[in-house]
């Protein structure tokens, strides 16, 4: 099928007592049991539950992957994948994630034993230079929040396969619209859900999605071990997301291209990053592994009161946390998503004191240009 049919009807059915098109709200702890031992197949909520194992479909067959693992939070996906690994193992990651991956595995989880290689992966080789005899796991976000770096799916896949590694891809920015990480022979894909995958800034959530049977089993014990699952609710609101995702996806790249273009020609501007400009140093390998470039465009008002004076200005953006919603956010990385990176650290991966993220939205393209316009211009 066609993604946008898979996206409205993959994992569901009609409810089988009623009919009803929509995929019900199973909201309940618990399930009766109709003798010792003998059940329908449902025996507690943070286990099973028919939403969310709706959501788990879906959102696999959009990436083309056999099984879905849905978690309360992004990051509550990112502590699973470390539940792969134990006190010892290692693993290479990309150096310029979200921050509160960073967060979590080098103030957290390195307190545990795991030892972690931040590096840039946008050079293949720098990823096969860091690998040790004790790593695991190789995992990569690309794009990269917030400088949009990109690394090479497939290449990185190859030499995960040939050291036995878990190729690990985050792909919240791209989505399966315009990202298919497992077809280029990534092992696990993961998401926070609460991003372009629901894209209505209404709920918090997480997904894993491989085609491993193993990695699969283990996962899914995790899901249920460390219990970060996500309400019904929440995996209905999801789910319900996921059938405009195409038609979403398709807006945001259209308005994020021309808004890109127009700050490109801003005398104010610094420097505009986005995979789609031909001035990207790795636009060549964005149409290669990308068949769109996405919402998210970070740009650089060389200062910090520069960036405070725009954020202040603007009116149909709001200036606040996360991205990937209908509506235009505009988010400062050092201040915000990365504060918990230290400063010479953002300082040496591009993340100024003047570097704002845009996360454009479906509005009226002409509108979102005039509102940053008056925002440079005021």
């Amino acid at each position: 099928m066609g993604f946008s049919t898979d996206a409205i009807h993959a994992g569901q059915i009609p409810d089988p007592t009623t009919g009803a098109i929509t995929t019900p709200i199973y909201q309940t702890s618990t399930y009766a049991q109709e003798a010792l031992g003998v059940n329908k197949g449902y025996e507690y909520g943070r286990t099973h539950n028919l939403t969310r194992q709706a959501l788990e479909k879906n959102i696999a067959t959009l990436e083309k992957g056999k099984y879905g693992i849905a978690f309360a939070s992004g990051l509550a996906s990112v502590q699973a994948i470390l539940g792969l690994v134990k006190s010892g193992d290692h693993l290479v990651v990309t150096d310029n994630v979200y921050g509160g991956t960073y967060r979590l595995m080098e103030l957290i989880f390195k307190n545990y034993g795991l030892d972690f290689s931040w590096v840039d992966t946008s050079d293949i080789k720098n990823i096969e230079n860091a690998i040790k005899k004790n790593t695991k796991i190789v995992y990569i976000e690309t794009p990269t929040n917030p400088m949009l770096s990109l690394t090479d799916i497939q290449a990185t896949a190859k030499i995960c396969k040939a050291q036995n590694l878990i190729c690990v891809v985050d792909n919240t920015f791209m989505t399966p619209y315009f990202q298919k990480p497992l077809e280029l022979g990534a092992d696990i894909v993961l998401h926070s859900t609460t991003k372009y995958l629901n894209g209505h800034c209404d709920i918090i959530g997480g997904m894993l999605i491989t085609n491993d049977e193993m990695i699969h089993e283990r996962l899914r014990y995790l899901q249920n071990a460390i219990g970060a699952v996500p309400s019904p609710f929440d995996c209905w609101l999801t789910l319900r997301a996921t059938k405009t995702l195409a038609v979403r996806m398709k807006q945001h790249n259209e308005n994020a291209i021309k808004i890109a273009d127009y700050l490109s020609t801003n005398s104010y501007v610094k420097k505009v990053i986005y995979p789609g400009l031909k001035s990207h140093p790795q636009h060549e390998l964005a149409k290669k592994q990308m068949s769109g470039f996405g919402g998210i465009i970070s740009v650089d008002f060389e200062s910090f009161n520069n960036a405070k004076k725009i954020s202040s200005k603007v009116k149909v953006f709001t200036l606040a946390e996360s991205l990937g919603g209908v509506e235009s956010l505009l988010c400062h990385p050092a201040s915000m998503t990365h504060a918990s990176v230290p400063k010479e650290e953002r300082d040496k991966l591009g993340i100024t004191d003047g570097l704002l993220r845009f996360s454009v939205g479906i509005e009226d393209v002409e509108d979102l240009i005039a509102d940053i316009e008056q925002a440079l211009t005021s």
